[in-house]
């Protein structure tokens, strides 16, 4: 049967229909595939006989990290064969936990270290140099991230942390890399990187997040850059992940981040690649074993 007849029914759980949501459900009705998309914010699953979830490819599309990592709980525990699971749900969510699995995986990362508390951070900071960027563990978007120059700063930055809710107590420190002012993004569908940018920071600003304004051009996708996406997807055990690639002026490529839900917008904007589509196709593939 033509990938275009199917009609079969493709579960997406989402809580915030984005271009990408939109996107993917689009695409999904013109192959045929019976796409029901659900509003996690709107779903009272029975966590003792849910039966709609049992043996049903999912989709998840969550932005929240909660929402993400509890609703694909629930409906993986139903039954359901949810894209990426919920190891890579938790992994990818928490930039410790995913530093330390592509460092197992012997995936390049940024230099990095951790401590539990005002003074320790201090003192890590002190005894390893400046300067690092501090990050929250769990976070997005560019949001919460400050590159600390010297200890005046440092002092400053982990008071207000202080002050917030006990996760932003956990101190998260990597080291600051050399690099164009840019860094790279690259889609893993499946078995290959379907596209690659290049994102741009804006105004000489050291983050080159396209949320905080950066702009993006094609990245070719070469055989080194593929490896290296391939198995920091394979480390977090991610299907459809986008990675996130400095270029360091000595050692190469690094990857600092894997996004479980990945924004795909400009990368099709940019490159003309048709991820929707290849998401839909590599679900399908899926749904037919």
């Amino acid at each position: 049967m033509s990938l275009e007849k199917i009609q079969s029914s493709l579960f997406i759980l989402y809580d915030q229909l984005r271009w990408e949501e939109k996107s993917i459900i689009d695409s999904g009705k013109k192959k045929g595939v019976d796409v029901k998309a659900i509003n996690c914010r709107d779903a009272v699953i029975d966590l003792e006989k849910d039966t709609q979830y049992s043996d049903r490819i999912i989709l998840q599309r969550c932005v929240g990290y909660f929402n993400n990592v509890h609703s694909t709980a629930a409906v993986e525990g139903l039954g359901a064969t949810v894209i990426n699971p919920l190891k890579t749900a938790v992994v990818c969510g928490n930039k410790l936990f995913s530093h330390m699995e592509l460092q197992k995986a012997r995936v390049q990362v940024p230099k990095a270290f951790c401590a539990f508390s005002r003074e320790s951070a201090l003192a890590g900071l002190n005894s390893y140099g400046y300067p690092k960027v501090i990050k929250p563990v769990v976070g997005s978007w560019g949001r919460l991230i400050a590159l600390l120059k010297d200890k005046e700063g440092a002092e400053a930055v982990i008071e207000d942390r202080e002050h917030m809710y006990p996760l932003y107590h956990i101190y998260y420190f990597e080291d600051y890399i050399k690099r164009p002012p840019r860094d790279i993004r690259a889609i893993v569908v499946g078995d290959s990187v379907a596209a690659a940018i290049y994102r741009y920071s804006e105004n000489g600003s050291w983050k080159t997040n396209m949320a905080l304004g950066g702009t993006a051009e094609p990245c070719e996708v070469t055989d080194e850059l593929e490896s290296i996406c391939l198995s920091a997807a394979r480390a977090v055990h991610g299907e459809i992940v986008g990675v996130d690639l400095m270029e360091s002026a000595d050692k190469g490529l690094l990857v600092h981040e894997v996004n479980n839900t990945t924004e795909f917008k400009n990368t099709v904007r940019v490159t003309g690649v048709d991820i929707p589509s290849l998401i839909v196709d590599h679900c399908v593939k899926l749904m037919k074993r």
